[in-house]
């Protein structure tokens, strides 16, 4: 986990309430700095379970690395901009600096990169880039080392109770995709061959990371016992923090969240190619993984 994600949240939950035990399970979690250390672990086989985005596992499968991705989270991020900034629209990008949280395969780039690319705008050759971990390009957009940042919801979150606004969220880039609604574009990542050797053991920790969602869905008090996780200045950023979150808890089936993201997939690959999706220009069909017992 990243200490800063939501996935820090959750294995709270998860451990306070005693739902790895109940579900047979002993959790050795690991910290890691930034979204693309998580994808390499992932593949160094170093952790067994990580919250990544689905594209980058899509892209995974494409080049022939064997693992699957189960629906953990819909929030989105957003371009953020100082209220007074002179940068109304995308095309106004272009020639100025901006952040962006993660690598240069992180699925919300991806996703807003193609939704430009649709408006004539390439932010990748039109824009100077910055890259790195959601924290340090929040700071970097609050010094004015950036002129505009594309982050992580909950860090638009937060510079929105400072007074910055949304230029354009992901969520738009969605609709303009053609997603009539939103998608899990994070999720829990695992290699098949995890699940050959540990048979049942996924199922019993996605049952108690369900359990724990149902828990911060029903109680405010859940929540203030993360506030300390959460880093919320103010409570006006506690309040958004909870909201999204509860909003934002995959309530779909897997053969409608695979349904959407096949469609997306199929656009990004027309408009993007090779260098966005890998070498296929179709979903994986065996991308999602579905557990071998009902979910509640």
């Amino acid at each position: 986990m990243q200490k800063t994600g939501t996935f820090a949240w959750q294995l709270d939950v998860i451990a306070r309430h005693g739902l790895a035990r109940d579900n047979r399970l002993d959790l050795d979690i690991q910290e890691f700095a930034s979204p693309e250390a998580s994808k390499l672990a992932l593949n160094s086989a170093t952790v067994d379970v990580a919250v990544v985005d689905w594209l980058w596992v899509a892209r995974e499968r494409a080049l022939g690395r064997p693992l699957k991705f189960y629906p953990y989270s819909t929030a989105v991020g957003a371009i953020m901009v100082k209220a007074n900034s002179p940068i109304r629209e995308l095309a106004d990008i272009k020639g100025r600096s901006l952040a962006i949280a993660g690598g240069a395969l992180d699925k919300s780039w991806l996703i807003v990169r193609a939704a430009a690319q649709r408006r004539g705008v390439d932010l990748a050759r039109a824009t100077r880039l910055m890259f790195g971990a959601p924290p340090l390009l929040y700071e970097k957009l609050r010094q004015g080392e950036a002129e505009a940042g594309l982050n992580f919801w909950n860090f638009c979150a937060r510079l929105e109770s400072q007074g910055y606004r949304r230029l354009y969220d992901v969520r738009d880039a969605e609709a303009e995709l053609g997603l009539t609604q939103p998608i899990a574009v994070i999720g829990y990542v695992f290699s098949e061959r995890f699940i050959a050797a540990h048979p049942g053991t996924l199922d019993r920790f996605l049952a108690a990371a369900r359990k724990a969602d149902q828990i911060l869905l029903q109680s405010d008090a859940e929540w203030e016992a993360l506030r300390p996780l959460m880093a919320a200045e103010d409570q006006a950023t506690f309040e958004a923090y909870r909201t999204i979150g509860r909003s934002t808890v995959p309530r779909r089936s897997i053969d409608d969240e695979e349904a959407d993201a096949r469609k997306l997939f199929r656009t990004l690959a027309r408009i993007g190619g090779a260098e966005l999706v890998g070498p296929s220009k179709e979903l994986d069909e065996h991308l999602y993984y579905r557990p071998s017992v009902p979910e509640n």
